[in-house]
């Protein structure tokens, strides 16, 4: 039998390894860093007010507070984390003619084309083309050239990509 794990404690979790973002992205995260520092003292204030109104066993108000400023601290802890972590995903003209983390790969498949971007899984968004390279399509792509092809196992079977260009 598992023992349950409290979800603070799957929170706490320490993640290790380079955390890959691209400086928007990474500009971003310091903005939101920002926002919940500033927003701390407030939630600091509003749990210390709510907690006087007396029994917290059966104080929805203080509860609310508490899970709000708790949910705060340790969004501000895993954002800390990830700065540490970061590792800018270079911006501009790829050189070594190979997909690699930031390229923007255009795809042959099938009829269609399609251009995805490679980023870090912190960034991706497939509907806006962007990928993360630990995705099982773009972990194939990684490191091949222009004219490669390469076959990515999907719930539908095997597709195969043919690679276009990359930027």
């Amino acid at each position: 039998m598992q023992i349950p794990r409290r979800k603070s404690e799957e929170l706490r979790r320490k993640v290790e390894g380079p955390f890959h973002i691209t400086e928007e992205g990474f500009e971003h995260m310091k903005e939101k860093l920002e926002r919940l520092k500033l927003a701390l003292p407030g939630y600091i204030i509003e749990t210390q007010r709510t907690a006087a109104f007396g029994d917290r066993s059966d104080n929805a108000e203080y509860k609310d507070a508490k899970s709000r400023l708790t949910r705060t601290h340790f969004q501000i802890l895993r954002i800390q984390d990830q700065i540490k972590r970061a590792v800018i995903i270079p911006s501009g003209q790829n050189t070594s003619g190979a997909v690699q983390l930031g390229s923007a790969v255009v795809l042959q498949i099938g009829e269609l084309r399609k251009t995805f971007q490679i980023l870090g899984a912190h960034e991706t968004n497939p509907t806006l083309g962007r990928i993360s390279f630990q995705s099982p399509l773009g972990t194939a792509l990684m490191n091949h050239k222009k004219g490669d092809t390469v076959t990515v196992q999907t719930p539908i079977g095997p597709q195969k990509y043919t690679i276009l260009e990359i930027k």
